[in-house]
């Protein structure tokens, strides 16, 4: 049976997108440094009584699932991986439709340029959906 809320993880070495995602929107999306994960992740698990837990299968996915399923061993969640291919690209359009240019640079495509901050959040939204479409 699908869950109706999940966390969302784009792992990473440095830095990890997280968010809290239900079918009919997003309760919390940030980006965390690699090393709070663990912590994070328990918080929102009990915060938002979550039993899936969703991850992209890229960068640093080995290592990330593996700490998450040795932390949460006790727990009964759920960690399944998400095919993660051009999500980065799709992370980038969703973060200029949110935040559009202001200024001189409304008048530059946002395909040509490069988001302020990173956007590793957006692309656990992103994960999120891609689980809730799966049949």
């Amino acid at each position: 049976m699908m869950q109706t809320t999940i966390i969302a993880i784009d792992p990473g070495r440095e830095k990890c997108g997280i968010a809290v995602v239900e079918k009919n929107g997003v309760l919390y999306q940030k980006v965390i440094g690699t090393l709070e994960l663990i912590t994070v992740v328990k918080k929102l698990s009990e915060q938002y009584q979550v039993s899936t837990i969703v991850m992209g299968n890229g960068t640093s996915s080995d290592k990330a699932k593996k700490k998450l399923e040795e932390a949460l061993a006790e727990s009964k969640i759920d960690l399944q991986l998400i095919d993660e291919y051009r999500t980065t690209d799709a992370a980038k359009i969703r973060y200029w439709q949110t935040n559009p240019p202001r200024g001189l640079k409304r008048l530059i495509p946002t395909s040509m340029q490069v988001p302020p901050v990173p956007v590793d959040d957006y692309v656990a939204v992103i994960l999120a959906e891609r689980y809730f479409l799966k049949p």
